[in-house]
């Protein structure tokens, strides 16, 4: 993507402040450069003091934005971005399987439009087993959507920000998650929004060994918004900082990351890891304003 003044975003390190745009402007010296190499001005919002904790590689960059926040508005702009299903099927670790389709809007739908909402339902027919381990038997017809961008952390992508506003289940049995994975290899792996049958959110990294931050949300099923900043540190690893509601929750490295495709994944599996029995009636996920970034050299 050309520089321009359009298109260009400060280049955060945490922990981040809260932000008036995509992020809050913390080097206003890489700011000032990038603009001045568009043509522009520095605005006086991105002028103020540079976070002291910034990495050496902050600096002039342009900014990329791979989903604009407005790809739930319609079906179109959902077909745009993002596929159905997981990137490898229909089934995963839970006792829900996915159903979505073009055609099959009864388990994810737009309404109103810019919200995405993901329906599980409680099934009472014998539907086999899941195919991936640990192999639980369907208990659930759900949805999951995967975006058709990739996650790759390389030097000329050295940094993403990811965010997007939900309102999550959080009773026993329900498995809603915003997440990244490796898409030809696991780990590596970042749970952004995942909550396992009570109303705390585990913001994890896997790099071979997990890194766990426990979170307490108040009132999960309330609209709030989970974000993280991921950049480049070193020739194989990246720092992650997890957010909520725009408050600085943690900071997890995720060791050889760098250079591994990564799926970007909204899916509201059920029971496995949040225990069991699930609810009988039908679960609700929801989400708006996805949003994805990256700097590029």
């Amino acid at each position: 993507m050309p520089i321009s003044a359009a298109n260009l975003r400060p280049v955060p390190a945490g922990p981040v402040p809260a932000r008036p745009g995509p992020l809050r402007a913390v080097y206003a010296a890489g700011a000032a450069a990038v603009l001045l190499l568009a043509g522009g001005s520095v605005p006086a919002a991105s002028a103020g003091p540079a976070d002291e904790n910034a990495p050496a590689e902050a600096g002039a960059m342009a900014w990329e934005t791979l989903i604009d926040g407005s790809s739930f508005a319609s079906r179109a702009a959902l077909e745009a971005e993002w596929n159905y299903l997981y990137p490898w099927g229909s089934d995963h670790n839970g006792t829900a399987r996915m159903y979505a389709s073009s055609t099959d809007s009864n388990h994810l739908f737009l309404s109103p439009a810019g919200q995405l909402n993901i329906k599980a339902t409680r099934i009472t027919w014998d539907e086999g087993n899941s195919d991936k381990d640990p192999f639980l038997p369907i208990e659930y017809h759900s949805a999951a959507i995967h975006a058709k961008n990739q996650i790759i952390v390389n030097d000329t992508y050295p940094s993403y920000e990811i965010r997007g506003e939900f309102q999550a289940p959080s009773a026993r049995g329900t498995w809603p998650a915003f997440w990244i994975t490796g898409a030809n290899s696991w780990p590596p792996e970042s749970d952004i929004l995942e909550f396992k049958g009570d109303a705390r959110n585990w913001f994890n990294t896997y790099d071979g060994a997990w890194d766990n931050t426990i979170v307490p949300v108040s009132s999960p099923g309330s609209w709030h918004e989970y974000r993280i900043w991921m950049t480049k540190i070193n020739a194989t690893d990246v720092e992650i900082h997890y957010y909520l509601d725009d408050v600085w929750k943690a900071s997890h490295i995720g060791s050889n990351f760098v250079g591994k495709p990564m799926n970007l994944i909204i899916n509201l599996q059920m029971e496995g890891s949040s225990g069991s029995p699930g609810p009988t009636t039908d679960t609700h996920f929801r989400a708006r304003d996805v949003y994805v970034g990256r700097t590029a050299n």
